[in-house]
């Protein structure tokens, strides 16, 4: 069932949803086309993150890059100076944003669900952790514009998930109290950090358990 943070006493009038991992099939599958089309294992990129961010200020460079504090070379420059670190050689890491989205497809249940909660009349915002120069590809991917009135883009805002103001631009773009939105994310953290501010959240796992509990809590 749904795990309503704030939100007794009123009923839900905004539906939040992530977009990598909720409206599209898992991110892990990107994950694991890059180490194959690099011959990099899930280990050594491992590695090569904690190298990177011990070489830096401690933070994964990952998460700068969808702050938008370094940009796409920049992040892919500190990655293979990471590998270099911690397995002695330096990969090409080419047509990396092409290959992280070949291997994306629509989650095309979930963005049905999408368009039925817009024609029940609720509000539709999209809170992504993402990359700012890949959103020329990511929007391609779906009718973004169709069904979300506002895109809370991690990359765009200096903010990401499970970041506090991230989740409190986007209530402020709604113009809603958080105890009036419901919150759809694959990764618990940013569950517990939304149900922390008063979202009532699904974490998502799977298509069918993930839409029955957005409906059980619109109904509520």
């Amino acid at each position: 069932m749904p795990e309503a943070g704030g939100a007794a006493g009123g009923s839900i009038e905004a539906v939040v949803s992530d977009f990598g991992g909720v409206l599209t099939t898992p991110l892990m599958n990107s994950f694991l086309a890059l180490q194959d089309a690099h011959g990099i294992t899930a280990g050594d990129f491992g590695k090569a993150m904690s190298a990177a961010a011990e070489a830096g200020d401690g933070e994964n460079p990952l998460f700068k890059l969808e702050r938008g504090d370094v940009t796409e070379a920049e992040f892919l420059e500190i990655l293979c100076d990471g590998f270099e670190a911690s397995a002695g050689h330096r990969p090409e890491l080419h047509r990396f944003r092409e290959i992280f989205f070949a291997a994306l497809d629509p989650n095309e249940p979930m963005i049905e669900l999408m368009r039925e909660c817009k024609r029940g009349g609720r509000r539709m915002a999209m809170l992504t952790n993402n990359v700012r120069e890949w959103e020329p590809l990511w929007r391609t991917m779906l009718p973004v514009d169709e069904i979300f009135e506002t895109v809370i883009d991690s990359g765009f805002v200096g903010y990401r998930k499970p970041e506090r103001q991230i989740y409190e631009i986007t209530l402020e773009r709604l113009g809603l109290p958080a105890s009036a939105c419901l919150f759809v994310d694959d990764l618990e953290v940013n569950c517990d950090a939304a149900r922390e501010l008063g979202f009532a959240t699904v974490h998502y796992r799977e298509a069918d358990q993930a839409i029955a509990e957005v409906r059980a809590a619109l109904a509520a």
